[in-house]
């Protein structure tokens, strides 16, 4: 029984997931579109969609402590000064009056080598360039 075990294993060991998981993360919020399989897809949508909103909490607050307490967060767990700066000026500014559903999912169709299901994962209200 899987009771309370959280997460797919995507094939990889632990640190291989791990490093994964924070590419595809970093990847989303540097080019706010990506384009990967379903199954990556729905590993990283919770933690993303998580971590704008550490960033939106962190904000609201006045307190200088909480805010760096939340900068120190992501950081840990993004591991790009860039991409954290990022999130915090651009991305979680921007779904202020938003109360979630910060990602979307489009389907693409199976790819070419192997028919994975490939998707779109894309971050709501973004400026197209």
């Amino acid at each position: 029984m899987r009771h309370r075990v959280a997460g797919k294993k995507l094939g990889r060991t632990t640190g291989q997931r791990n490093a994964l998981r924070r590419s595809l993360i970093n990847d989303l919020f540097r080019y706010e579109r990506i384009q990967t399989t379903d199954a990556k897809a729905r590993a990283i949508r919770a933690e993303a969609e998580h971590m704008i909103t550490i960033a939106k909490r962190a904000l609201a607050q006045s307190d200088v402590a909480r805010q760096v307490a939340a900068r120190r967060l992501l950081m840990a767990r993004l591991n790009n000064r860039e991409i954290v700066t990022k999130v915090f000026e651009e991305i979680a500014p921007r779904y202020e009056g938003r109360p979630g559903g910060y990602t979307r999912r489009y389907r693409l169709g199976p790819r070419k080598g192997d028919a994975a299901p490939m998707v779109q994962l894309e971050l709501v209200d973004r400026e197209e360039a």
